[in-house]
């Protein structure tokens, strides 16, 4: 009977590990597309906005929407970049967990083919037992 591989369990937890990495890198990914484009939005809806002021209560109210907006766009963009570090976080701890499941795979990999070659010798081993068997039984006869 074949060694089972003494890491398995190790290698089937690095493997859920980098499984929820690549989970929180695909969330983090998402929302720094997503936070883009509401940016996005909401530039092309404040450039759609009309800036002809009539009166000075209308240049007031004008300049007032201008100063929220620019806050808007600076929160929109403080969001980004931090949406943006969390990603790269997030693809850093992956790569990690990528890089620690690798390993174990490569030991894993090197395991089956130790237990290949070990059950080929014993098999090699057994063929020569059964021919000596029969020639020795064959001489035996003569």
């Amino acid at each position: 009977m074949a060694r089972p591989f003494t890491l398995a369990g190790l290698l089937r937890l690095r493997t859920l590990q980098q499984d929820a990495a690549a989970g929180d890198l695909a969330a983090a990914n998402a929302r720094l597309h997503e936070s883009g484009a509401r940016q996005a939005r909401a530039r092309t809806a404040l450039g759609g906005t009309p800036t002809d002021p009539t009166s000075t209560t209308s240049l007031y109210a004008v300049a007032a929407a201008r100063a929220a907006s620019r806050s808007m766009l600076a929160d929109l963009e403080a969001l980004r970049q931090q949406q943006a570090e969390d990603a790269a976080a997030a693809e850093s701890a992956f790569t990690a967990a990528r890089a620690a499941t690798v390993g174990l795979e490569k030991l894993e990999a090197r395991h089956a083919v130790a237990i290949a070659a070990d059950d080929l010798h014993a098999e090699q081993t057994v063929i020569d037992e059964i021919a000596s068997g029969s020639w020795h039984r064959a001489a035996a006869a003569r």
